[in-house]
């Protein structure tokens, strides 16, 4: 499985990049057991519904954070024209906490709902 990384660029402009999550095997204290990642560390989880037409201008991501996408579609614009959709399911990692930023819009005609881990 993948995931979506926006990052700050030396350019002080946002990049993406699809990188892999690492999974190993492990059994939980429960007994469950599998293949999984290790423990990423949160502050705190959200749940967010932007509208069918929703345009959010330049910016940069408030927080280190995870966003996880469950029903809608979305574009995020980066400074070099680049597109990148992301469907239900896909999981971004924003961490252009800096710089010029990037424009999320809400492409499907129905609303985005998505959770934001924050890290």
């Amino acid at each position: 499985m993948s995931f979506y990384r926006i990052y700050t660029g030396e350019d002080q402009q946002s990049h993406i990049e699809e990188l892999d999550l690492k999974f190993a095997p492990f059994t939980d204290i429960e007994g469950a057991f599998g293949v999984g990642t290790d423990l990423i560390a949160s502050k705190g989880i959200t749940f967010r519904v932007a509208e069918a037409g929703y345009e959010l201008e330049w910016h940069c991501a408030p927080r280190k954070q995870f966003t996880i996408s469950l029903s809608g579609t979305a574009e995020i614009e980066l400074g070099d024209g680049t597109k990148q959709i992301v469907n239900p399911g896909d999981v971004l990692l924003a961490e252009d906490l800096t710089g010029q930023g990037h424009i999320t819009r809400v492409t499907s005609s129905e609303p985005r709902v998505h959770a934001v881990v924050h890290l």
